[in-house]
């Protein structure tokens, strides 16, 4: 009797958990992607700068970004690719910090987010990417006054677009070896490797070009472990630099001293290259 009983538990835990990995399996990408809808005015007080941009994917979709030229001529334009939550109205303020130094900045937004259409797959995000360079170079902004930047989720489009289009400067801030490692932390119980649709490989792809590497951290984090950034920072080609923020965690980042580190490290590659 002891031992049927077991057996019906296990069935029924059986059962239980089969159900919560084919929950998991259809539902992955509503926990991967945390859009928010609301975008507000480019041009609205306390968003100096920005104009709304429009841009078209090759799969024909008009999504809608924000952009604040340099303040010189040939200044370079820092393209950020921000993480899964929210939208590029919450990198407002991070990018004011860098167009007070006199950088232009293009905020890239998502398939999905922002009021943008369509909904974010991996694919989808590399092809808003690709939308956002060619939309730059249209402007006369090319690859080589670009530096792309990723933040959390978008260091997987900036080392994508860094393998196909070898910019000169990357930075990554809270980035990760792989989706799949941070779902891994998050579910430790399930198969992630056989469940991931969205697994945005870093790894595999930081070696595909030699840019000017830099990488933020918190020793903190609490979303992508600050060893994960060290993993990639490792398989990178150089030049490259690390900087670790103490105590920060995972969306704390500018307000423990990031975008001072970011800021200094930019303005060494400006000097590099002037005298070059």
């Amino acid at each position: 009797m002891i031992f049927s009983g077991l057996v019906r538990l296990a069935f029924f835990l059986l059962v239980i958990y089969a159900a919560v990995v084919l929950a998991v399996y259809i539902f992955q990408r509503r926990l991967q992607y945390f859009s928010d809808n609301d975008l507000g005015d480019a041009e609205a007080p306390g968003i100096l700068g920005f104009k709304s941009v429009k841009v078209k994917t090759s799969d024909g979709f008009d999504l809608v970004a924000w952009f604040a030229p340099p303040k010189k001529k040939d200044g370079r334009v820092v393209v950020l690719f921000h993480g899964n939550g929210g939208n590029i109205a919450h990198r407002a303020i991070k990018a004011s910090q860098l167009m007070a130094r006199g950088y232009g900045v293009f905020l890239s937004e998502y398939r999905g987010y922002g009021g943008n259409p369509g909904s974010p797959t991996e694919e989808g995000l590399y092809r808003d990417g690709r939308a956002a360079l060619t939309w730059l170079d249209a402007e006369g902004y090319g690859i080589g006054r670009l530096v792309l930047y990723g933040e959390s989720l978008g260091s997987g489009v900036a080392l994508q677009l860094a393998a196909e289009v070898h910019p000169r400067a990357v930075i990554l801030e809270a980035p990760f070896t792989s989706a799949a490692d941070v779902a891994k932390k998050a579910y430790p119980i399930l198969p992630v490797d056989a469940l991931m649709k969205d697994r945005f490989d870093n790894i595999k792809k930081i070696g595909m070009s030699k840019p000017s590497l830099l990488i933020v951290h918190g020793n903190r984090d609490e979303v992508v472990p600050h060893k994960l950034g060290k993993k990639l920072f490792e398989a990178a080609n150089h030049p490259k630099e690390f900087i670790t923020i103490e105590n920060g965690m995972h969306n704390n980042l500018f307000e423990r001293g990031a975008g001072h580190a970011v800021l200094d490290w930019l303005d060494k590659q400006e000097d590099a290259a002037g005298s070059a």
